[in-house]
């Protein structure tokens, strides 16, 4: 019996790497020929123009985490979807408020770990509350699904999922027909590519600056952190070296152009961002966010992993790799992903259907 009908859900499309993936793990299964519904707090945003034309939204008009809660049991309960996907560890509550809801009227759930399931940025009671909440796991998740073995193996040691957990690699990015023409430095320059939050720790690679004399830092992205990260760069003196041009639909003609890609996240899933920068052949530094990082740079001819707080490690690597040789691009995996997650789909909902008096 097959998944037919899939529903999904997110906050909005303004251009996180989870809604990336998404939308393109939804092409995929609506051109496979499945029903897609996709919840949305707002429909609009930077990633809009990549929204699938066959999948089928449902916008309630809110952002907030507590709307989307509320109005993703009601739509399981109206559209009777075969399977809900969860995709990243931000929505998981949502998950787990569905379950509750709807007990053993709920279809399937399968979940993508998204980030790391060792956080940077907690303390020791965070940190005991982020692994009692990751062994609640088990009790509403039907399957997991990570991105590398070693996250996969992190992942279902710490949900108690054994056996239930999958590895797929996200689907790599199409580069856009008509990609916009993004204001980029004409020498070398170093580039990052995410969210202006917290998490990414684009202060670390601002606070690298000057010592890196001379060289500009375009970081492509939006977020909260706008205003604190160009006061640092204002308080360093290196302002007028520091682009932030916001959102890009399609990086991948920046990273090709960027003398090295830089990382410095306090922690993270599978990051795309290493992969796409890899296919171009720049390479890659970053921080040891998550395991999935030295699977990705497994090379030392590809790039330099340092540790989260090695300012001076840091600074190295980008001097290094601002005049060594170019990497020879690494292909991506995952042109088979959303047939994969298909396949596990079909299984879950034929396994359900049997077990169904």
């Amino acid at each position: 019996m097959p998944a037919a009908h899939i529903l999904t859900y997110a906050r909005d499309l303004r251009g996180g790497g989870v809604e990336r993936a998404l939308l393109r793990l939804a092409d995929g299964w609506t051109a496979a020929g499945r029903r897609v519904t996709l919840v949305l707090g707002d429909a609009g945003g930077p990633l809009a123009t990549a929204l699938p034309a066959a999948v089928e939204v449902v916008e309630i008009g809110d952002t907030s985490m507590r709307r989307l809660l509320g109005a993703v049991p009601l739509d399981v309960r109206a559209r009777r979807p075969d399977l809900i996907f969860c995709p990243g560890n931000h929505y998981t509550s949502v998950a787990a408020w569905t379950r509750a809801r709807l007990g053993g009227a709920c279809p399937p759930i399968v979940a993508k770990m998204s980030n790391a399931v060792r956080r940077g940025d907690h303390g020791a009671v965070l940190d005991a509350a982020h692994r009692a909440w990751l062994r609640l796991h088990a009790r509403f998740f039907d399957h997991l699904v990570a991105m590398t073995p070693a996250t996969a193996a992190e992942a279902a040691r710490a949900t108690g999922m054994t056996g239930r957990t999958s590895v797929i690699p996200n689907p790599p990015p199409m580069q856009a027909l008509h990609a916009e023409r993004l204001p980029l430095p004409d020498g070398p320059f170093i580039l990052g590519v995410g969210r202006l939050a917290r998490q990414k720790r684009w202060d670390r690679l601002i606070a690298a600056m000057p010592a890196l004399a001379g060289v500009p830092v375009v970081v492509l992205g939006e977020g909260d952190e706008r205003g604190s990260l160009l006061a640092q760069a204002t308080a360093l003196g290196v302002a007028e070296r520091l682009h932030l041009p916001g959102h890009a639909a399609d990086p991948l003609a920046a990273m090709a152009r960027a003398a090295v890609l830089a990382l410095p996240s306090d922690f993270e899933g599978a990051p795309g961002v290493l992969r796409e920068a890899l296919s171009v052949g720049t390479p890659v530094v970053a921080t040891d966010s998550s395991p999935s990082v030295r699977e990705i740079v497994w090379d030392r001819t590809l790039g330099t992993v340092v540790a989260r707080d090695d300012a001076a490690g840091l600074v190295a690597a980008l001097r290094w790799w601002l005049t060594a040789a170019r990497p020879e691009p690494v292909p991506m995996p995952g042109k088979d992903a959303a047939a994969r997650y298909l396949a596990l789909f079909d299984r879950l909902v034929d396994g359900a259907a049997c077990q169904s008096p």
